[in-house]
C-alpha cells in the first residue's frame, strides 16, 4: 500500500499491535479507515503474522452481522480454529452490531489469544455504547480527515520534511515553551500554496487523490450526500431531515462564529431541545467542533455559548457551495481559524484542552491552550505582516492572565515581541 498516505496514527497502532486490548479506531466515514486498518494488516504481516491468522470482517454487510450476531463464539471460533496461535480479527463499521459492547465484552474475555480491531463512523454509537463494557480492555483512537501535516506529506515529500521540522518547533514551543528559531524561511511560499489548496478543499483522502478540481468537487459531494444526507440521518433515526440539513447550512454559514441557540432554532424553523441534538449528533459524527469559552472571572466573561466549526474545510465549502479562491473571499480568516482548530486537535488531543475566550464586553481571543499549568492565548490574523502589531483584546487577556508565552498566528511573518514578562512569537499559520 502506498505508504504516501500513511497517516500519523498508525505508528502509535504499531506500538500497542501486540498488546490484548481490543482497537477502537473511531472517525468520519471516508476519513480512511478502512485504508487505515489495512495498513495495520500489511504491517503485521510483514511482522511475520500469518495472513491466516488475519480476519477483516465488514460489518455494514447484513449477512455478516446476522451470522455474527446469531451465535458471536461460534462466528469469532469459526475463522480461529488453534487455540494456540496468535489471531488479528479487524471488524469495519462496527457501530452497525446490535449490543456491540456486550459481545465485544464476551468475546474478549473468552479468546485470550484474539486480538479484536473495530472501526466505527459515529463516537455515539462506538464510544457510549461500547464503554460501560469495555473498561480497561479497549485503547480509543480517532482518525479525522487529513490534517495539512499529512496533506503536505501526500503531495511533496521534500516541502512535507520541511513542514516537519517546523511544525515540531512550533508545537514545541505552543506546549513546552521550548526555544523557537525564527530564521529565514525560503518556502514559504510554496507550503503557503498547498496551504490555500488545503483550505479550499480540505483533507478528505480521495479528495487529495485527485487533482482535477471538478472532480474534487464531485467526492465532497457524495461525501455530503453519504455521510451527513443518509448515514447520519439514518443511523441516529433523524426524522425531521429537512429541519437537519438546514441546521447543518446555518452552521455552515456561520463557521467559526459564536452560537446563538434561539435563533438558530429560528432560523431553522426548530425548536431548542431539537437543535441541541443536532449539534450533539454532527459533534459524535465528526462533522462540527463546539469549541467551549474558557473563564476564569464569573462576573464579567461569557460562560455559556459555544463556537461552533466545520472540521473539514473543503466540506463545509461544499456546503456553502463556495471554492472561489481566497483572495476574493470575505471568510478567509474564519476559515484559517477552523484549520488552526483542526490542527490543534490532531496535533495536540492527547496533552492539552482548548477553548476560546469572549469577554461581556466583546473582547476576543480565538483559541486558549492549556497546557500542564501554562496557558497559551493564540491569535489568528490570515493576513500578510510586515511587523508585529496585537490587538486590543489580545493585550486585555495578557494583562488579565499574564501568561508566559503567547501566539499570532499570520499568513507569512516571524517575529517576536513581548508585552510585560509575556513573550509573543508571531508564525506562520500553515506550520501549526
Amino acid at each position: 500500500m502506498d505508504d504516501i498516505y500513511a497517516r500519523n496514527i498508525l505508528k502509535k497502532l504499531k506500538k500497542w499491535a501486540n498488546r490484548k486490548e481490543i482497537f477502537a479506531i473511531k472517525g468520519p466515514r471516508q476519513a480512511g479507515k478502512t485504508t487505515l486498518m489495512l495498513m495495520l494488516k500489511e504491517y503485521l504481516i510483514q511482522k511475520r503474522v500469518s495472513e491466516k491468522n488475519i480476519v477483516f470482517l465488514n460489518c455494514d454487510d447484513f449477512e455478516v452481522i446476522e451470522s455474527f450476531t446469531k451465535d458471536p463464539k461460534k462466528f469469532i471460533g469459526s475463522y480461529t480454529p488453534n487455540n494456540n496461535e496468535r489471531y488479528y480479527i479487524f471488524m469495519d463499521e462496527y457501530q452497525y452490531v446490535p449490543n456491540g459492547g456486550k459481545i465485544l465484552k464476551i468475546l474478549y474475555d473468552f479468546f485470550p489469544n484474539i486480538k479484536f480491531i473495530i472501526s466505527g463512523s459515529s463516537s455515539l454509537e462506538l464510544t457510549d455504547k461500547t464503554a460501560k463494557y469495555l473498561v480497561g480492555r479497549v485503547f480509543y483512537f480517532t482518525l479525522f480527515p487529513f490534517s495539512f501535516g499529512e496533506f503536505i506529506n501526500a503531495k511533496n515529500r521534500m516541502l512535507g520534511k520541511i513542514y516537519n521540522e517546523k511544525n515540531k518547533a512550533v508545537v514545541d514551543y505552543i506546549l513546552k515553551g521550548k526555544n523557537l528559531d525564527l530564521e529565514k524561511d525560503i518556502f514559504l511560499k510554496d507550503i503557503l500554496k498547498l496551504f490555500e489548496e488545503y483550505m479550499l478543499f480540505g483533507g478528505y483522502p480521495e479528495v487529495i487523490k485527485t487533482h482535477d478540481l471538478e472532480t474534487k468537487k464531485t467526492i465532497l459531494k457524495n461525501i455530503y450526500d453519504t455521510y451527513i444526507n443518509k448515514d447520519i440521518i439514518e443511523l441516529l433515526k433523524i426524522t425531521d431531515v429537512m429541519t437537519f440539513r438546514k441546521t447543518v447550512g446555518f452552521l455552515a454559514a456561520q463557521h467559526a462564529g459564536l452560537l446563538n441557540f434561539e435563533s438558530l432554532a429560528s432560523d431553522s424553523k426548530s425548536y431548542y431541545r431539537e437543535i441541541k441534538r443536532f449539534l450533539s449528533v454532527l459533534e459524535e459524527t465528526y462533522v462540527i467542533k463546539l469549541l467551549p469559552p474558557f473563564y476564569k472571572n464569573l462576573s464579567t466573561e461569557l460562560k455559556k455559548n459555544p463556537k461552533a466549526y466545520f472540521l473539514d474545510s473543503g466540506l463545509r465549502n461544499y456546503v456553502i457551495k463556495n471554492f472561489n479562491v481566497l483572495e476574493f473571499r470575505e471568510d478567509r480568516g474564519r476559515l484559517a481559524e477552523g484549520l488552526v482548530l483542526s490542527g490543534l486537535i490532531n496535533t495536540l488531543q492527547d496533552e492539552t484542552g482548548v477553548k476560546y475566550w469572549r469577554t461581556l464586553s466583546k473582547a476576543e481571543v480565538d483559541f486558549i491552550i492549556t497546557s500542564g499549568n501554562d496557558t497559551v492565548p493564540i491569535e489568528v490574523k490570515f493576513s500578510e505582516m510586515k511587523k508585529p502589531s496585537i490587538s486590543r483584546s489580545f493585550r486585555s487577556f495578557i494583562t488579565a492572565y499574564k501568561p508566559n508565552r503567547g501566539v499570532v498566528l499570520t499568513k507569512n511573518l516571524w517575529a517576536e515581541t513581548k508585552i510585560g514578562e509575556t513573550e509573543i512569537k508571531f508564525m506562520p499559520i500553515c506550520y501549526l
